[in-house]
Order: C-alpha cells, then structure tokens, then sequence
C-alpha cells in the first residue's frame, strides 16, 4: 500500500511567542503579542528577587507586521521544536539556556528548552529577533514609517 508523504504542518496563526535566555550574568526575555494585523515584539531585561521572585523590565519595544512573524516561525520549522529537551553536553561548564513557548494556530501550544544544546534554526530564529527590535522600522496601520 502506498503513503503519501505528510506535509508538514505550517503555523498560519499566533497569539504569544516567549523566547527566554539566561547565561552566567544576564537574563532575557522576549515576548511577541499578536495585535491584530501587527506584533508587539518586545525585549526584557530580567532581575532576580530575593525571595526567588523575577522582576522584567521592557528595554525595547517594536511593532512589526503580524505576517512577518509567522513567516519567522516557519522559515525556523519552530512546529518541529514542541517537546525539545536539550541536556546540557557533558564537559561543557559554562553555557546559554534557554525556555521558549508559542500559542499558535488557534490554540495550539509548543514548548522547548534546553542548555547549550539547542534545536535546529534556534540561533537563526534568536538573530532574527533581534534584528526586528533594532530595525526600527514602526508599523502604523499596516505601513511602514521610516
């Protein structure tokens, strides 16, 4: 009997992506907010309270088209990473963690984390983060202001 090869699952949609990453001396987060037609793509600084609280502060934030994000998601396969456990490699002291969680396609949840081992196109999907906060190109209905 013959199978067709299933396709894989696109995300379409979003509502909330969280990407947070803690070294030896820092700790950040970044959320994306779907708005409508745009995203919120914001940059927190993180600090730890006595207590064992976090408190986050905004450092940065950007609206980008909401497409722009989904087209992100899948250009980094983001569907393949739910359920990624990196363990942190033997012999490596010292290293980058990370947690990351996306509410996508009317609901659907994908979870991941990992130290210092980390699932395909994360870096490429970090890198383009952070190009979205320093581009500065704000999004005004839909336009680009430059």
């Amino acid at each position: 009997m013959f199978v067709e090869k299933s396709r894989k699952k696109a995300i379409t949609s979003f509502d909330k992506v969280t990407l947070s990453i803690s070294g030896m001396r820092y700790s950040i987060d970044y959320e994306i907010i779907r708005r409508d037609v745009e995203a919120e793509v914001t940059l927190y600084g993180v600090r730890y309270i006595t207590g064992g609280g976090r408190k986050r502060t905004p450092e940065k934030t950007e609206r980008v088209p909401a497409g722009k994000i989904v087209e992100l998601l899948n250009e980094c396969d983001v569907m393949k990473w739910d359920a990624f456990h990196g363990k942190h490699p033997k012999k490596v002291f010292d290293g980058e963690m990370f947690s990351f969680a996306a509410t996508v396609n009317d609901g659907e949840v994908i979870r991941a984390d990992g130290s210092e081992n980390f699932p395909k196109y994360y870096r490429k999907f970090k890198d383009m983060i952070r190009v979205l906060l320093e581009s500065g190109n704000h999004t005004e209905n839909g336009r680009e202001d430059k």
